[in-house]
């Protein structure tokens, strides 16, 4: 896994994954997480991420950029056998993405941060398109963090 990794590139990256229609939220930070760091994972794992946008499934619940970022780090520090405690680094490495988009948002809904905004619109997707760069880049400062024991 690379180290070297360029935060405000993996921001632009993801945004312009959105902004360009290529991937929604979820999706795109996903695939930057992966391609940034040059994870040994198949592309299968963005499509994975495909259920999440606009609050699962364009539900409204949790927002995507958010949850995008928590299947990346479950992709790096997740466990694949039964009773593999690497779960609780993966647990708590994805709570602390939460907590930074919440201490910052105030709420993870997607129909609350989106309240009043028509789909689609330009100011809907001013703000998605900024919370899929800011939650790639933070999950890669999060992973950063870890590998470097920042």
């Amino acid at each position: 896994m690379r180290t070297d990794v360029n935060l405000e590139n993996v921001r632009k990256t993801a945004e312009d994954y959105y902004r360009n229609g290529d991937f929604y939220c979820s999706e795109a930070v996903v695939k930057t997480i992966i391609d940034a760091f040059d994870l040994d994972v198949s592309d299968d794992a963005v499509k994975m991420a495909s259920g999440f946008p606009v609050g699962m499934g364009g539900m409204g619940c949790t927002c995507g950029a958010l949850t995008g970022g928590i299947l990346a780090i479950g992709l790096i520090y997740g466990r694949s056998e039964g009773k593999d405690p690497k779960v609780d680094k993966a647990m708590a490495l994805s709570a602390k993405l939460y907590k930074i988009f919440c201490e910052r948002h105030k709420v993870s809904c997607c129909k609350v941060l989106t309240k009043g905004m028509e789909k689609g619109s330009e100011e809907h997707m001013k703000q998605c398109i900024a919370f899929t760069g800011e939650m790639a880049y933070e999950t890669a400062k999060i992973i950063l963090d870890e590998e470097l024991g920042n």
